[in-house]
């Protein structure tokens, strides 16, 4: 039987707008299931499925404005009981006249100290504080947001209730929050305080966790519990942030655990030393059980006076409170940005926390700039061929967890330097290749007695061409040989579109050491240039990489880079593939060896040669051959006249 999709409970708002439909005519639900999302100038909401179906019919579209018990559509029911429709009208009118009934907050704004409090949350037991959007000492307008809280249904902003000065803040994003919780205090402008404020918090229970730690201030050992989870039946250790012995303030971290809403710290109920912690990482654990016990800080006998002072005169602000606010966040929790706020749904926002998207860098397709799922999923599958392609930012790790630094200074005086931006972009640089591209290094050593001897000859000829005739001349002209005769090497891979980018130029880049950091200009056709004028290149390019004086131009188009530490020392090494180049050529220091020549041992000059390759377009045979043409080419000069 056809069933009629009505607006439930709005909250107070009169009327919203629908700004997306997220089903259409003939598709089936499970119960729950968002039918439409719905935005007032405060929350945005999704319609959800009053039971299993078959949708049937839509009787809106997006930017219709629609109010509480309009029929939006019907649907076709499943097996199971049929939906009470009325009951909800039904309740409506006694939540209006709860939230009339209540304009405490309102009546307070004639000035003083006054309670934030969470108003009517439409039918949510407790809700997550997602996001702070104030901080103490700010002047707020009236209705200006607070908070940003989120339930399964509903990303909601919690208005300021007065015009006037933030105080204090006394949640902490994570935090579970419910109706009538205080969650900080403000200074309101205007004249003397009211006395209808407190005496509306006079009717309120007092809050659970200001009494539940008044009596571990009496010292002793006590038991760590879990506390409310907000209406999970069980949530998982996902990380323990103490150790037996440490020494924990009220409100420290003991564990993070994490439900399928929500990554939230479970706090020390009061100062102390931790006994001991009787769970660990991956145990399921629920409301109310022990987790550990720690030896509490002594001091006076906590007394249950104040929380029935609080009953007959307004509460004074709690100095200690606000540094909730600025306490880590779970390290679950993606790095916010506080200058942008993000409008996006619930089901928006589960999905960016279960694919890792920051939401504060997506950008909103949807009406006013929401962000949509599909904004989400583009951002992610962009994200992912940047990586892909050897284009996305290093930092972060592509997905891997980040290195917690230890507190340095505990060890000895430290002191921080802030890196250079040519340092910034190295790092990134190898970062990006290292966790992109498979390495492997091939090993060969060059017997360049001969090329010496030619080089040195040719000393008088530099001098009077005023040029010196390097190794690195040579290296280039038989690179560029090898290059020639080994074309899968001076390729570029495109993983999105699975293709291999054959280069039909030779350009090479070489690794300059510089003060500032290393650059890597580049010598464009290589395999049309002589020795002479490979070597003089050289140096142009690296006395203009040791004056800053490179362009941009200077050093692109690589195809294939050499970098040498023969001047330095050492014997090999595995150099970190340029990409999106395929190879690197690595030259440690030549040294003299005996070498078997058929006869007896003979003094050669040795060129130890290190070539790193990405093993996603070269095998390991190719790697040989390759590095037999560099051997060969410098063992024997007349190869390069071939």
């Amino acid at each position: 039987m056809a069933e009629d999709i009505r607006v439930p409970d709005l909250g107070g708002s009169d009327s919203v707008e629908v700004i997306e439909i997220s089903v259409n005519v003939g598709d089936s639900v499970a119960e729950e299931d968002p039918i439409l999302v719905l935005e007032s100038d405060k929350a945005t909401v999704e319609l959800p499925a009053p039971k299993a179906g078959k949708i049937t019919a839509l009787n809106v579209s997006v930017g219709d404005k629609i109010s509480e018990g309009d029929v939006v559509g019907q649907l076709e029911a499943g097996e199971g009981g049929e939906t009470d429709a009325a009951s909800e009208p039904e309740d409506a009118p006694a939540k209006e006249e709860t939230a009339k009934s209540e304009p405490a907050p309102e009546q307070a704004a004639s000035g003083g100290v006054q309670d934030i409090t969470v108003p009517d949350l439409g039918g949510a037991d407790s809700v997550e504080v997602i996001e702070i959007s104030v901080s103490e000492g700010d002047s707020v307008e009236e209705e200006a947001a607070i908070l940003v809280v989120e339930s399964d249904k509903a990303t909601v902003e919690l208005p300021a209730p007065a015009a006037g000065t933030i105080k204090s803040i006394s949640v902490k994003v994570g935090d579970r929050i419910s109706e009538g919780d205080v969650v900080g205090q403000m200074e309101v402008s205007g004249g003397a305080p009211a006395e209808s404020a407190p005496a509306a918090e006079a009717e309120k229970p007092a809050q659970p966790s200001q009494s539940a730690s008044a009596p571990a201030a009496s010292g002793g050992v006590e038991d760590i519990t879990v506390p409310d989870l907000g209406g999970s039946a069980s949530v998982e250790v996902i990380e323990i942030s103490v150790s037996e012995g440490d020494q924990v303030a009220e409100e420290d971290p003991i564990l993070v655990v994490e439900s399928d809403k929500a990554t939230v710290e479970l706090p020390s109920p009061s100062a102390g030393t931790i006994k001991s912690i009787s769970v660990k990482v991956g145990d399921s654990i629920s409301e109310g059980d022990v987790v550990g016990q720690m030896e509490v800080s002594g001091g006076a006998p906590a007394s249950s006076e104040p929380a029935q002072q609080s009953s007959s005169q307004p509460k004074s602000p709690e100095p200690a409170k606000p540094a909730a606010s600025a306490a880590p966040k779970p390290s679950g929790e993606p790095a916010a940005q506080p200058s942008k706020r993000v409008h996006a749904g619930p089901a928006v926002r589960r999905l960016a926390r279960e694919l890792g998207a920051d939401l504060g860098r997506v950008q909103g397709s949807g009406p006013k700039n929401r962000i949509l799922k599909e904004d989400v999923e583009a951002y992610v599958k962009r994200a992912l061929s940047q990586v892909q392609e050897g284009g996305a930012p290093a930092a972060g790790g592509a997905g891997l967890p980040a290195v917690k630094l230890p507190d340095f200074s505990q060890f000895g005086e430290v002191e921080r330097v802030g890196m250079s931006r040519l340092m910034k972009l190295t790092a990134d640089s190898m970062q990006r290749s290292w966790l992109n591209v498979p390495h492997v290094t091939q090993f060969e050593e060059a017997d360049i007695s001969e090329m010496e001897d030619f080089r040195k000859s040719m000393k008088s000829e530099g001098e009077k061409r005023g040029v010196k005739l390097t190794p690195m001349a040579f290296l280039l002209k038989i690179c560029a040989k090898a290059l020639e005769a080994h074309p899968n090497f001076n390729v570029s891979l495109d993983m999105e579109n699975k293709e291999i980018i054959q280069k039909r130029y030779i350009h090479i880049g070489i690794a300059v050491d510089t003060p500032d950091g290393l650059v890597v200009p580049v010598i464009r056709n290589v395999d049309q240039k002589g020795l002479w004028e490979l070597a003089e290149e050289c140096q142009v390019l690296a006395q203009k990489a040791r004056d800053k004086k490179l362009s941009p131009k200077d050093m692109q188009g690589a195809c294939f880079t050499i970098t040498s530490l023969g001047g330095i020392g050492g014997t090999a090494f595995t150099p970190i593939v340029n990409t999106p180049e395929v190879a690197i050529l690595g030259v440690s220091r030549s040294k003299m060896a005996p070498v078997w020549d058929g006869a007896a041992f003979q003094p050669r000059l040795m060129l130890p040669l290190s070539l790193s390759y990405d093993h996603r377009a070269i095998n390991g045979a190719d790697a040989a051959r390759f590095t037999n043409t560099l051997r060969a080419g410098l063992e024997d000069l007349r190869q390069l006249l071939l």
